[in-house]
């Protein structure tokens, strides 16, 4: 839980650190336990295609101690889905399928309190203490996911936007949208190329999603910011087949 007092993600992303995030998508708070006690670098809470819902997410985002951040892929570039989950305890959001400037100002402005934007006050965490939250709140992370054929024409205008942390590659939504195959890997890995070079040139990190620890592990030597070192999905599936193929061999 965002600790406003000693916040850690921001100052790791300026430091030049690739974090490695745990991705949770079940909706069970006591993966979100597991994935701290693991030592994940931040955990991101899915609550666009996840299974989570508003007591889930409070209750996900408490269990987790303040040294390891929580940042939530929020459902929509909304002030609402931004508020939530700030207000929840978030010390960073992801805000999907941005295809402009003015939406990746939209998203900044949604996640910073007046005269930097238009985040309501309010939520049960950030009222403990409000001036302190307040005070904390300017380190709260702000990324955007280009994950579009539009995202990628206008990805040096997005990455510019002032007040913006991170962009975020969505790589699978990416391929959709660009109506990639598994055959035009050279493309794909382009398209991802032209993207981290528009961020390099605005000087603002580029992170992208990851599926298996080996793609990981080139996005973060090629230079990426934040990739996907696990996700539940993945751990739990590949944990019962491997365990049921053990016994049926």
């Amino acid at each position: 839980m965002f600790n406003p007092a000693q916040p850690t993600l921001k100052a790791r992303i300026a430091a030049g650190d690739c974090i490695a995030v745990s991705w949770l998508s079940l909706g069970s708070a006591a993966l979100a336990e597991a994935a701290a006690r693991a030592r994940a670098d931040a955990i991101v809470i899915d609550m666009q295609h996840g299974l989570w819902d508003r007591r889930e997410l409070e209750a996900a985002i408490g269990v987790v101690p303040g040294q390891t951040p929580v940042i939530v892929r929020v459902a929509e570039n909304s002030a609402t889905a931004i508020g939530m989950a700030l207000d929840a305890g978030a010390e960073g959001v992801i805000v999907p399928m941005i295809e402009s400037a003015e939406q990746s100002r939209h998203a900044v402005r949604c996640a910073k309190y007046p005269p930097h934007g238009n985040r309501s006050a309010g939520g049960v965490r950030p009222l403990m203490d409000f001036g302190a939250y307040v005070e904390g709140a300017k380190h709260i992370v702000v990324m955007v996911m280009i994950e579009t054929a539009a995202g990628l024409v206008n990805a040096r205008e997005i990455a510019a936007v002032e007040g913006l942390d991170m962009v975020f590659i969505g790589t699978g939504d990416l391929a959709l949208s660009l109506e990639i195959g598994a055959a035009d890997a050279s493309k794909h890995a382009e398209a991802c190329a032209e993207i981290k070079r528009a961020c390099d040139d605005a000087s603002v990190p580029c992170g992208a999603f990851t599926g298996t620890t080996d793609a990981a592990r080139q996005r973060r030597d090629a230079g990426y910011r934040m990739v996907v070192a696990a996700n539940d999905i993945d751990v739990v599936m590949q944990g019962f087949a491997r365990a049921t193929a053990a016994l049926a061999s």
